[in-house]
């Protein structure tokens, strides 16, 4: 029995969380796209799984998964002396912010994996790795949209970068909360509806100043190629 599959039991077994909100089997399911993408470690596959359970439901998501996340992370800091200032309270602006914003995201279209995009990722996150580097454009200054638009011209795209974690739930619970981005680009580009991004790349790197780096790439594709990947 796979990752994957003790995964999906192991959740669904769990299934009640907060708030008494429930995960069915289905949902787990449908979310998983990339399950059989070999080109993707676990943790990057269940990068693209917990994407779609937000899309899938985006309150249901903050009640179950992020309320994990919030009580594991603030369990781990609490060793540091500044814990009052690195812990998540239930009042910070960008948790309640979220709620706002998670509320209407259900049943949006999934994202589905792309080879050539996780390619991408990869090259991105293996140069940021190398020079050690924290920026969405190449070390030979080429943007995000100049990399990608090689493979995916004349598509919406964009890119979510995450730094420090190498889990997937801490991964996608970080750039969710997006604490600190007044712009909140991160969460934006998680519950897109405006551009209609579908396919994504996903890459997890080391990294020499932040221990992991995370690169994930999003572009828009016409909903039969997703539909049939």
């Amino acid at each position: 029995m796979n990752k994957q599959t003790i995964l999906l039991i192991s959740l669904i077994l769990l299934g009640l969380s907060t708030y008494g909100q429930k995960w069915t089997d289905a949902e787990f399911r449908r979310a998983n796209t990339a399950a059989n993408a070999d080109y993707l470690t676990n943790e990057e596959k269940d990068i693209v799984f917990y994407l779609n359970l937000i899309r899938i439901d985006g309150d249901k998501f903050y009640h179950t998964f992020l309320e994990d996340y919030i009580n594991n992370y603030n369990a781990k800091v609490k060793q540091y002396r500044n814990y009052n200032e690195l812990k998540i309270t239930r009042t910070n602006p960008y948790y309640t912010s979220l709620l706002k914003h998670l509320r209407p995201v259900k049943n949006l279209q999934l994202f589905y994996p792309d080879e050539r995009l996780t390619a991408l990722s990869r090259g991105h996150a293996q140069d940021l790795n190398r020079n050690n580097l924290e920026t969405h454009d190449s070390s030979n200054g080429d943007k995000f949209s100049k990399r990608l638009s090689k493979y995916f011209p004349n598509k919406a795209m964009s890119e979510n970068i995450d730094f420090g974690y190498s889990k997937s739930l801490d991964i996608v619970c970080h750039l969710l909360l997006d604490c600190g981005v007044p712009a909140l680009g991160h969460r934006f580009n998680i519950i897109d509806q405006k551009y209609k991004l579908n396919t994504v790349g996903v890459s997890i790197q080391p990294h020499p100043a932040y221990s992991w780096c995370a690169v994930m790439d999003f572009v828009a594709q016409p909903v039969y190629y997703s539909n049939n990947r």
